[in-house]
């Protein structure tokens, strides 16, 4: 969603970087530019103003100006801001320091994700922090609002309040609490109704359950998507009711990235979570200099890894390296790695966490980073006998036309697979024989088919 904002920043530094030596007035042009560039993603008025006199207070100093590189110093006086925008160095984590059963509170308007994600923050302290979590849906208005989040809580693997028809969601709450210390649950998740627009009878509703239910965090959940009126929302609910931190959802979709810059400036409220997808492990920290480095095309490796070491299959991981080592990889093992790499998500979203990729990304275009045919693959093994995966080189024109008409594909891409299959394969056998000392001696050009840089002609030690 920092897309737009992250190229005309990149496109400034540039700029900068290009100079050389910079004036004062060469600084100002830049700030102009940032100026720009926030305004056009949706970043509120009064922090463009605040964010901008911060970094020109700091670039036209002496040791900007007078700097060996000052495209690089002003780069780097624009990422502290950024963080400071978003809300300091570090992840705000939950408060859950009070005696339990601990109620959070999930506040917003309709539509923003807030059941969706009562049932992702329940996944989350009930895997990662081993919490005996209860949800309890307090939401009377909107129909079937309860039956979703008893089945959210179902595939959650956490319990949720029994549904008694005609109770007012003061009652509700009172009961989830009662039901809570009774039986030992850690975290009561209090999930309110939401209204189409901000009213009175919503904020009252929600000052009543919070005077019952006395809540260690007052979540509130905004749609990225919706922009400005994502900060607008925000500071009407922390006005009204006080907001102890913001959990944006779609942070996945195409918007301009102004409501998480805009944020903290204007409510005071730090964004705790962001959500990134349906899937209810679709829950994230947020890290104010992991988004500042993504904004400025530095990447986010941490985020990279903490998302493989949450998602991918570790013993699989293993297996597959041990049978790649040993040169016996086959095309059950090859469905295996396609099936780790849909688990990160998006390629494009990858791509996007690992440092100076955005420029190569927006050169080749999204077409360049479709992964239908990874898809297209499993296709065509999943086609296959357990016989053929196993070994293929029995697959024969028949068995090919076959596979092709069980996959909805074509010979020529089921010839495509095992052509490449075969070349992976035979890169594996080759590591294997020349051994981790062989390919440091002779490089990675000794993986190659011959003919495509395998070795000296002959297969004799290589030239010196």
């Amino acid at each position: 969603m920092f897309e737009a904002l992250s190229g005309r920043l990149s496109g400034v530094f540039d700029g900068l970087a290009k100079r050389g030596a910079l004036s004062e007035a060469d600084v100002m042009e830049a700030m102009r530019e940032v100026r720009l560039a926030m305004l056009d993603a949706d970043v509120a008025l009064p922090v463009v103003k605040d964010f901008v006199n911060k970094v020109k207070e700091r670039a036209v100093g002496a040791e900007v100006l007078e700097s060996i590189s000052p495209g690089q110093a002003v780069a780097k006086i624009v990422n502290d801001a950024l963080i400071d925008a978003l809300g300091g160095a570090g992840a705000v984590p939950l408060n859950l320091n009070a005696v339990p059963p601990v109620p959070v509170l999930m506040v917003g308007l309709q539509g923003s994700g807030k059941t969706t994600t009562s049932g992702k923050i329940a996944l989350r302290l009930s895997t990662r922090e081993r919490k005996k979590v209860l949800l309890a849906s307090l939401d009377t208005q909107r129909p079937a609002a309860q039956l979703q989040l008893a089945q959210l809580a179902e595939q959650a693997h956490v319990a949720s309040l029994p549904i008694v028809a005609g109770q007012t969601p003061v009652e509700i709450a009172q009961r989830a609490m009662d039901v809570g210390r009774r039986e030992g649950y850690d975290v009561v998740v209090l999930d309110t109704a939401g209204r189409l627009s901000i009213d009175e009878a919503l904020m009252e509703e929600v000052r009543q359950v919070r005077a019952v239910t006395q809540p260690a965090e007052t979540l509130l959940v905004v749609d990225a998507m919706t922009g400005q009126d994502a900060v607008n929302t925000a500071k009407a609910f922390n006005d009204a009711v006080g907001v102890t931190g913001v959990v944006m959802t779609r942070m996945d979709g195409d918007a301009r990235g102004g409501a998480a810059l805009s944020m903290k400036a204007i409510t005071g409220a730090p964004i705790k979570l962001t959500g990134s997808g349906e899937k209810l492990d679709a829950l994230e920290e947020f890290h104010p200099e992991r988004v500042a480095g993504r904004i400025l095309g530095l990447g986010d490796i941490a985020g990279l890894v903490e998302k493989a070491a949450d998602t991918l299959d570790h013993a699989e991981g293993e297996r597959l390296a041990k049978k790649m080592m040993a040169g016996k990889f086959d095309l059950d093992d090859y469905a295996s790695q396609i099936k780790q790499i849909s688990k990160l998500g998006s390629i494009s979203g990858i791509v996007g966490m690992l440092p100076g990729m955005g420029k190569i990304k927006e050169a080749l275009g999204d077409k360049d980073l479709d992964t239908s045919v990874l898809k297209t693959h499993l296709a065509i093994i999943s086609s296959m006998t357990k016989g053929e995966r196993k070994t293929p080189a029995v697959i024969k024109a028949s068995r090919k036309k076959r596979i092709a008409a069980g996959s909805g594909t074509s010979v020529q891409e089921v010839n495509k697979l095992l052509k490449q299959f075969d070349m992976m394969s035979s890169m594996m056998k080759r590591f294997n024989k020349l051994g981790m000392k062989g390919l440091m001696r002779q490089g990675m050009s000794a993986l190659m088919p011959k003919g495509m840089g395998g070795g000296p002609p002959g297969g004799g030690r290589p030239f010196r």
